[in-house]
């Protein structure tokens, strides 16, 4: 019989690893050797068992101890000794529901014991970049996408064109075979993948030359998405369907598409509010001024007071980002920055020291209240 691998090499983990590292390593392994996620390569179907077999034995503390102390021999009767047995495999759908939840019905009990069930396609994940006004208005784009379509030579089948498939004369068509062992401890039962057939239940002489007998090909598509108002950065748009076709006639996955929206130069973005930050000059802040004011809609005037300070920050109510799918809108806030004018001449710097000596304590009422609490704290 063929060499069995290390238990410990199989799931990658050290030979004192903890429970904890055994579990993850598993489901990390499990994932990346399930069958349904290489549907065209029968090998898969063996790293699959291997994988849980391994886990059978490391997980259990006393099959541990065994294996660690004899190896295989100590787990496996086919080594001459020990406790028997890795009929269970097929059966271990509370573990499998558990770390295949979420994957569109992989590892299934259906899918893991009939191989001709309805299997879901995969997901296909795609991104588009799109620009800060496109994000606020919203936009339609085409994306061009390569999915697993149903061969339209051999329209599914994986047989040539006037040929058929035929059921494995192994397995009847299940795509497992079941054996007995007798051991010291009894006959033990144990189901395995069918050699004959790699666990597909059926046998194609003559292959489709277009899909070699997978009966799914990988096309180019292109799919025209509707990008709502309201989308922000790293938001995904799911598209039922899109994704790649299934097996058996099982639904096809979904297109997730992720957002990258683009900066733009004058505003950022907080949610659906928008901000802006305005220059205005020393004399408008003092006089009071009304100033343009950018919105994604377009400028718009609004008149800021005497005195208006550097840092002041005032709402445009409903000038923000739509909400998606909703009429709704959020707030634009704009920030004042009062530029300090340079590169003076003389006489501007006489008029400014001229005005300056015109004004009075009353003129600066911050500056006031912070020398009236210094003195105070001070006890001037």
């Amino acid at each position: 019989m063929a060499e069995k691998r290390d238990y410990y090499e199989v799931l990658g983990i050290q030979k004192g690893a903890t429970e904890d590292e055994i579990k993850k390593a598993y489901r990390k392994k499990a994932r990346e050797c399930h069958p349904d996620l290489h549907p065209d390569d029968p090998s898969y179907v063996e790293k699959f068992q291997e994988v849980n077999e391994a886990n059978e034995v490391l997980s259990d503390p006393e099959k541990r101890a065994r294996y660690d102390q004899y190896g295989h021999a100590g787990v496996d009767p086919n080594y001459g000794g020990g406790e028997g047995g890795f009929g269970g495999f097929g059966d271990m759908d509370d573990i499998f529901s558990s770390i295949f939840s979420g994957f569109g019905g992989f590892g299934s009990s259906a899918s893991r014991t009939n191989s001709n069930a309805r299997r879901r396609g995969s997901d296909i994940h795609e991104a588009v970049t799109i620009s800060f006004m496109e994000a606020c208005s919203g936009v339609k784009k085409d994306i061009r996408i390569n999915r697993l379509a149903v061969c339209d030579s051999c329209k599914g089948s994986g047989a040539d064109e006037g040929t058929t498939s035929e059921i494995c004369p192994d397995c009847q068509g299940r795509g497992s075979v079941k054996t007995t062992q007798r051991t010291p401890f009894g006959a033990i039962s144990s189901t395995k993948p069918c050699p004959h057939c790699g666990g597909k239940g059926k046998i194609i002489k003559n292959p489709c030359t277009k899909c070699r007998g997978a009966g799914r090909i990988r096309v180019a598509k292109t799919v025209s998405v509707d990008i709502p108002a309201g989308i922000d950065n790293g938001q995904t748009i799911r598209l039922p369907g899109q994704g790649d076709v299934g097996l058996n006639g099982g639904p096809s996955g979904d297109l997730l598409l992720g957002v990258n929206v683009k900066s733009h130069p004058l505003f950022t973005r907080d949610g659906y509010d928008i901000h802006c930050e305005i220059p205005v000059t020393y004399m408008d802040a003092v006089l009071g001024s009304e100033i343009t004011v950018p919105t994604i809609d377009g400028d718009v005037k609004y008149s800021i007071g005497e005195g208006t300070q550097n840092g002041t920050v005032f709402r445009l109510k409903g000038k923000g980002v739509q909400k998606i799918h909703r009429q709704d809108r959020g707030n634009q806030y704009v920030k004042i920055y009062v530029e300090v004018p340079k590169n003076l001449t003389k006489k501007q710097k006489d008029l400014l020291r001229a005005f300056e000596e015109s004004l009075s304590d009353k003129n600066y009422t911050k500056r006031q209240s912070f020398f009236d609490k210094l003195k105070k704290k001070l006890d001037f």
